[in-house]
């Protein structure tokens, strides 16, 4: 599933080739990549109809347009966007054909590039919302319970790291908790935790601060420097809005290396599956610590 590295390319992307532009027809292809608009298709195309698209935003792994909808009152509403795990949102000249996974298709009244929403799995999905202000920002309606990602330059990093180290469970799990922190997702918690030196099912409340501090140091470098190349690429499924892959799959020191040298000890990075996922780890480097037992009276 792209994170945050990924879904920020494609903001960028949106701000630049859709954002200022007005809607002349939205076409939804795939009933279920709108699956999410209480009122269906053709409501979703309706209230798009029109509308222009404002400067394009994130929160975490969501992508959103602000748009002008007297429907939802003073705030508005915003078109929503969550990529899934094979979502694209493409920007193609008209004539380009079809994809063979387009699921909906918005034309613009300037004729120009169409803006595609292409999901092989449809596990993705788009809406209209309304806007509503939270913190001093207006999000739209479903996002309110997503925290601030680290890249945010609003994002509190000391009340961050007392709700890590209060929090009852494991480090990789609160790392993925979107409530707690937004934007990390499995690629970056392995290499954030591979540059921290700590192994993925440590409990939270054994982190000492300078470590924990150090965690969220690594998840925000990790992040950072995997934007600057335009994210991890994998296979296609994961493109920016001109259909370009990003390179920072060549640059990970932990996902995906199972069998290879640590580049920091030699010892062969090990895979392990985790909550349906899996998690990659140098078992000399990142060592699970000892249960803690209880002093004998």
């Amino acid at each position: 599933m792209p994170e945050l590295p990924e879904v920020d390319v494609v903001r960028r992307g949106l701000a630049r080739w859709v954002s200022g532009r007005t809607v002349a027809e939205a076409q939804v292809l795939h009933p279920r990549a709108v699956r999410r608009q209480p009122a269906g298709a053709v409501d979703f195309s309706a209230r798009l109809a029109g509308a222009t698209l404002g400067e394009a935003r994130r929160r975490g792994k969501y992508l959103w347009l602000p748009i002008d909808d007297g429907d939802f009152g003073d705030h508005g509403g915003a078109l929503l966007g969550h990529l899934g795990m094979s979502g694209q949102l493409l920007v193609q000249d008209p004539a380009t054909p079809d994809e063979t996974h387009l699921r909906v298709r918005l034309r613009f009244t300037d004729g120009g590039r169409e803006l595609r929403f292409v999901d092989q799995r449809t596990f993705g999905h788009l809406a209209v919302e309304p806007l509503e202000p939270v913190g001093g920002e207006e999000l739209p309606a479903s996002l309110t319970h997503i925290a601030r990602d680290p890249l945010d330059p609003r994002f509190d990093d000391a009340a961050f790291l007392v709700a890590l180290r209060a929090k009852r469970t494991t480090v990789k799990r609160a790392l993925l908790d979107q409530s707690l922190i937004s934007g990390v997702g499995n690629i970056y918690a392995d290499e954030a935790l591979w540059r921290s030196k700590l192994h993925y099912d440590r409990p939270t409340d054994t982190l000492t601060r300078p470590s924990a501090e150090g965690l969220l140091a690594n998840a925000r470098a990790v992040m950072t420097a995997a934007l600057a190349v335009g994210g991890t690429s994998f296979d296609s499924l994961y493109v920016n809005v001109n259909g370009e892959s990003g390179y920072f799959s060549r640059s990970l020191d932990a996902y995906g290396r199972e069998g290879q040298p640590c580049y920091r000890c030699g010892t062969p990075i090990r895979r392990e599956a985790w909550m349906n996922r899996s998690s990659y780890f140098c078992p000399r480097c990142q060592r699970l610590p000892r249960p803690r037992t209880a002093r004998q009276g």
